[in-house]
């Protein structure tokens, strides 16, 4: 059996802005608290409390030269002057300050002007959670996390969640991942339905430098697109189709067509929900009232965590494009990559991917398991950023497929693409 002296020394941790704060102040002893994984020989030491805490906790004392430790502390903290830390002799490990936290980006990303943007995601699920750590690990600085639900069993297949979140509201859980991979972020949490809210989400696009909408249901994409065009801010809208056989990923530039030029002015409409779960999928009529619930479970089934990651993934390097937008930086050639607005994905040839070719063969069909970028034109006749009232059409959306000018689209239509979306992203 393994034991703790196995391990050797102890290892500490301490969190350097914290620490170089304490250096620079008149206090000479102050006291914090210790973190201990215990019987792995590791400590992660604070200043203040953690909110959601983790291990055995420690009291902890710091000292500077001169200083004199409170006697009763677990663990006592020698801060030298240079500010460096010691316990009993054993050098503590120092936390990189908010600067040097992500140094290995920099040349990719410009460090600087993400931690100084702000992103509101709205919907915390399979696309919105690990959209959030993926912005995060990137260097983004500042949050803006909207989504009423819980951590519930059937969402850990593909949340970024374990089982010790069940229960928690997915603000908070989904919050303390971003701080769990740069804790410097400023995280601001609305646990609430945005479309009973629309205030709150007003006010939210408005100080948003990206709006990224990761939900399962047409009523929060409706109103988030009308307010990205009134307030001409960036959005992103992501989707899987039903058990995650494909996607789509559509970006909202100011000036650009909308969402609804993409879909039409009846996409939102309740009958035409999205099928995430049996609830929303016997409303529009999909399963019978007579079909039981087990096997209705069987048709709601959203896929597997690593079909939806494609679709998360464009979504964060589109954003970070924009964020990055005007800056010289590793990624600033894909400006002119993503010129287009709309890109369709394929995980598997079924249902509407059932003509599209396989990966190492094409046939002059569009393969699965590969991007497609296209130009939705800005339709003057929109309902929502246009001047006239009309529909949008399955044949002017098809021509824009086709306008690609590779590959068979005839087994895709308008109808396959907007009756079912992200599986809550």
């Amino acid at each position: 059996m393994i034991t703790e002296s196995d391990f050797g020394k102890r290892v500490y941790y301490i969190d350097g802005e914290q620490l170089n704060q304490f250096v620079a102040s008149s206090e000479y002893v102050c006291t914090g608290y210790g973190y201990e994984w215990e019987k792995e020989g590791v400590t992660h030491i604070h200043f203040s409390p953690l909110e959601h805490s983790f291990g055995k906790k420690l009291n902890v004392s710091f000292a500077k030269e001169n200083g004199h430790h409170l006697s009763d502390a677990n663990i006592k903290v020698d801060i030298a002057s240079n500010g460096s830390a010691l316990v009993d002799g054993t050098e503590v490990t120092i936390i990189p300050s908010r600067e040097n936290l992500y140094k290995r980006n920099k040349g990719l990303i410009e460090l600087d002007i993400l931690a100084n943007k702000r992103v509101l995601i709205i919907g915390l699920g399979s696309g919105g959670s690990p959209i959030a750590v993926e912005l995060a690990k990137a260097g983004v600085g500042q949050f803006a996390l909207a989504d009423f639900d819980r951590i519930e069993l059937h969402n850990l297949s593909r949340h970024i969640c374990s089982l010790n979140d069940l229960g928690r509201l997915k603000t908070d859980a989904v919050s303390d991942a971003i701080k769990g991979k740069n804790p410097y972020a400023v995280v601001d949490k609305l646990p609430i339905d945005v479309s009973k809210n629309l205030d709150i989400l007003e006010e939210e696009i408005k100080k948003a430098d990206i709006v990224m909408c990761c939900t399962d249901n047409n009523s929060s994409r409706f109103h988030t697109s009308e307010l990205l065009v009134k307030h001409n801010k960036v959005g992103l809208f992501g989707r899987a189709i039903t058990r995650a056989e494909g996607g789509d990923v559509f970006i909202y530039r100011p000036g650009q067509a909308c969402y609804f030029c993409l879909l039409g002015s009846d996409w939102y409409d309740q009958s035409n929900e999205e099928i995430t779960n049996e609830a929303s999928a016997r409303r529009a009529g999909h399963i019978p009232a007579y079909v039981s619930a087990e096997d209705a479970e069987a048709f709601v089934q959203v896929g597997l965590g690593a079909d939806i990651e494609p679709i998360n993934n464009m979504m964060v390097k589109l954003a970070l494009v924009e964020l990055s937008r005007g800056t010289e930086s590793g990624i600033s050639s894909l400006e002119d990559e993503f010129q287009a607005n709309y890109y369709i994905w394929a995980n598997r040839r079924e249902r509407q991917y059932t003509n599209w070719g396989s990966f190492h063969n094409t046939n002059g069909m569009p393969t699965i398991m590969k991007w497609y970028g296209i130009n939705i034109s800005k339709d003057d006749d929109c309902t929502l950023c246009g001047h006239k009232e009309s529909l949008a059409t399955d044949e002017t959306f098809l021509e824009s497929l086709k306008a690609m000018g590779s590959g068979d689209f005839s087994g895709l239509n308008l109808e396959d693409i907007s009756d079912t979306g992200l599986q809550n992203m």
